[in-house]
């Protein structure tokens, strides 16, 4: 079972980097191994669907340059391959008068990262984009849109399998090695070896690092996102998306409204640390990876900075008065009986050692390795300038 690349992870980044490699080098052998037995089952294939325009990140950051290339790719992507996705745009709204400064640092950040057509919104004009919506002040954001990224991963799986590439399921990675010349991977039943490995493990690509010999100063903590959908005959409360204006000094945007792909609208998420890295339900627990994520020096130091914060998600969390009162900051329409549990996602959030929840994407590399460390929002829509740059890396090493 030998390759020049072997990708462990087939959500969507590693599968976006294998088919990268194959349109840069069309003769290299790619693998892809995976322990699920489809593609994108955990991060990908439980988002929001939604591609991000890159307003929010820190010019020059990986995050801003990957999601602004990553954005047209994706979209020439789905063009070619006839996979559904639409422009809708959204809105951004202060709901309070200390939210303007920061809103009007959004709308400045967007400028700076090249976005076009961006508007302020007046109070009468947040109305016209979203009649049930509430806000003294908007920026209307044209070119978010939405899609279902599990479907843009099952054709990048099709496409690199009709390249030659093979994609291996049921296949959990148990120890790596490394060669004379790159690496030994071992699975429950299968030796593969490899020129150069490529780490895209998502939640628990750290630890996929540390197999791989590779010494880090972060560590993956999982935060759960749950979410309710409006019940039908409430969906037209919402036309498309509408998103608060978010805590700077937190990753994650708050709740808000999306519409989907396929016509839901979907309220949350909300944002709680997960008691095991996989733990999609409330009653998920994992002792080992609960002790190992809240023992470690960084999360206590943002469990301290953040405590009150955290403590408002859980309670979210188990009250639906009160997820349904955050959400009616934004809609004041929406009642607790027009929403429905719908699913949740968790979220491989990278924090260092001294608590800083790293805030940009994070490629590490060694002689023979690449690996993916802090590739969460917006990697779905950032995926294919990712894997084109991970793509760029190994191929430098070989």
């Amino acid at each position: 079972m030998k390759s020049d690349v072997l990708i462990i992870g087939g959500g969507i980044v590693g599968l976006a980097t294998a088919y990268q490699l194959q349109q840069l080098n069309p003769g290299l052998k790619v693998r892809v191994l995976d322990k699920e037995e489809r593609v994108s089952a955990h991060q990908t294939g439980n988002n929001s669907g939604v591609i991000h325009s890159g307003i929010y990140y820190k010019p020059g950051s990986l995050k801003a340059l990957n999601c602004i290339r990553g954005y047209d790719m994706l979209i020439a992507f789905c063009k070619a391959e006839n996979i559904p996705f639409e422009l809708c745009g959204k809105v951004i709204v202060a709901t309070k008068k200390s939210e303007i400064p920061a809103l009007e640092a959004l709308y400045q950040r967007g400028i700076q990262n090249g976005l076009s057509g961006l508007r302020f919104l007046t109070r009468e004009e947040v109305l016209e984009y979203e009649p049930h919506c509430t806000g003294i002040k908007g920026v209307f954001v044209p070119q978010t849109g939405i899609v279902n990224y599990r479907e843009v991963s099952e054709k990048l799986a099709e496409k690199i399998q009709a390249a030659g590439g093979e994609i291996c399921l049921g296949q959990k990675v148990e120890a790596i090695v490394k060669a004379a010349e790159g690496a030994v991977v071992h699975t429950q039943n299968e030796r593969y070896d490899t020129r150069l490995l490529v780490n895209c493990g998502g939640l628990y690509c750290d630890k996929i690092a540390e197999m791989a010999g590779e010494k880090l100063n972060l560590k993956i903590i999982p935060f759960r996102g749950e979410y309710y959908a409006l019940k039908p005959e409430k969906a037209s409360l919402v036309k498309n998306l509408i998103y608060p204006v978010p805590d700077p000094n937190f990753p994650f945007l708050g709740v808000h409204f999306t519409r989907r792909i396929s016509g839901e609208i979907e309220a949350g998420p909300n944002a709680v640390f997960a008691f095991k890295r996989e733990g999609y339900k409330k009653t998920d627990f994992n002792w080992k990876e609960f002790w190992e994520a809240f023992t470690w020096p960084g999360f206590q130091k943002v469990a301290r900075k953040y405590w009150k914060t955290g403590m408002g998600e859980y309670y979210r969390s188990f009250s639906k008065p009160a997820f349904t009162k955050a959400l009616q900051a934004l809609v004041p329409g929406v009642q607790e009986s027009d929403l429905e549990p719908a699913g949740a996602g968790v979220r491989a959030q990278a924090c260092d050692k001294d608590g800083g929840l790293i805030d940009d994407f994070a490629i590490q590399e060694s002689d023979c390795m690449v690996h993916v460390l802090n590739a969460p929002s917006p990697a779905a829509t950032s995926s294919l300038s990712i894997g084109l740059e991970v793509a760029e890396r190994v191929l430098k090493k070989l």
